[in-house]
C-alpha cells in the first residue's frame, strides 16, 4: 500500500504554492513513497535499549585556547584604505538610503 498518494502530493504542492505537471505529480508520489517507507524501516529497527545519539562516534574539542596577541591599530588597518573617514572605511553607497 502506498503511504503518499497522489492526490495528498497535490495537497502539498498548493500549499507550497508549487505547479506541477500529472507527471511530476506521479514522479514525486512515488519519490515520497519511496522515502517514508525508508523512515518507517529504520524506525522499525530502532530499539529502546539504544540510546539516540547524533554522531556515530563521541565528540572531542579540537579548538586551541585562547591567547592574547597584539594587532593591529587602526592607522596601520587604514593604512591601504583607498577612502578614509573618521577611523573607518569610507565605502560608496550602494542602497541609496539616508543613514
Amino acid at each position: 500500500m502506498s503511504a503518499i498518494t497522489r492526490d495528498e502530493v497535490a495537497h502539498l504542492a498548493r500549499l507550497s504554492r508549487l505547479a506541477l505537471s500529472d507527471d511530476e505529480l506521479d514522479h514525486y508520489a512515488t519519490q515520497l513513497d519511496v522515502i517514508i517507507g525508508s523512515v518507517a524501516r529504520v524506525a522499525e529497527i530502532a530499539a529502546e535499549d539504544v540510546p539516540p545519539s547524533s554522531h556515530a562516534l563521541p565528540l572531542t574539542n579540537v579548538f586551541r585556547p585562547d591567547q592574547v596577541r597584539p594587532g593591529l591599530t587602526p592607522q596601520q588597518a587604514l593604512s591601504g584604505a583607498p577612502a578614509v573617514e573618521d577611523e573607518r572605511f569610507r565605502v560608496p553607497r550602494i542602497l541609496g538610503e539616508e543613514a
